[in-house]
């Protein structure tokens, strides 16, 4: 009895969270390969193992930078979103409505009942999100004459801005624009300068970008 007497309580806290975090990164991921694998027909990307290892990451980071309670369990249902996501554009170059639209809604839930979120500038983020890739879509498709930009992407930014307001939105393309020269860079390396004109899933970057602005915060402060 003396010896659990000195337990550290907040310390077995915090272990406790990150092995409920862990395990419960197994039947999360079972869940999203099963909920990815109609857009898919069952690409390597979407198989439960590797799934299951990209939520226990993603799990573990939100249990280490989000303390327990409502946010938490919102910031859970976020990366299992995002990770879908990434998994069936990189599978398929795709980002299905089934998944974006519910997540924007999500979001713009999110800001009216969690504490400390204006819902005006999650619902003005949720519009300029969408809008910015669709003009740029547009001026591309214009420009070169094919598309560039997917509509998938537009509607997965304006999630981004319903979840994080329309402040953080230039950090999240900024973020996910790097991300993906690292992508491409790491493919030339690999396969040689051909590999540079390949088509690229923006969607998995952009879905890294949203979880990492959510959690850190955006690179440059908002409030300037």
């Amino acid at each position: 009895m003396a010896a659990l007497r000195r337990v550290n309580t907040p310390h077995l806290s915090f272990v406790l969270r990150l092995a409920a975090a862990v395990l419960a990164a197994a039947p999360a991921g079972w869940l999203a390969t099963l909920a990815a694998r109609p857009f898919t027909g069952g690409e390597p990307p979407t198989r439960a193992a590797p799934m299951a290892a990209v939520l226990a990451v993603a799990f573990v980071w939100a249990s280490l930078t989000v303390p327990l309670g409502p946010i938490l369990c919102a910031s859970l249902g976020l990366g299992w979103s995002l990770a879908a996501l990434a998994a069936i554009d990189v599978a398929v170059f795709r980002l299905p409505d089934l998944f974006t639209l519910p997540l924007m809604g999500a979001g713009l839930a999110a800001a009216v009942l969690l504490p400390d979120r204006p819902w005006p500038d999650h619902v003005l983020g949720a519009l300029f999100g969408w809008g910015l890739l669709r003009a740029l879509a547009f001026a591309w498709r214009r420009w070169r004459g094919v598309d560039g930009i997917g509509l998938g992407d537009a509607k997965l930014l304006g999630a981004a801005g319903a979840w994080l307001g329309w402040r953080p939105l230039p950090s999240v393309v900024l973020l996910a624009c790097l991300l993906a020269f690292v992508w491409v860079g790491w493919r030339v390396a690999r396969r040689g300068r051909a590999a540079a004109s390949e088509r690229i899933a923006f969607g998995a970057p952009l879905c890294l970008a949203i979880w990492t602005v959510w959690l850190e915060g955006p690179l440059v402060p908002t409030d300037l």
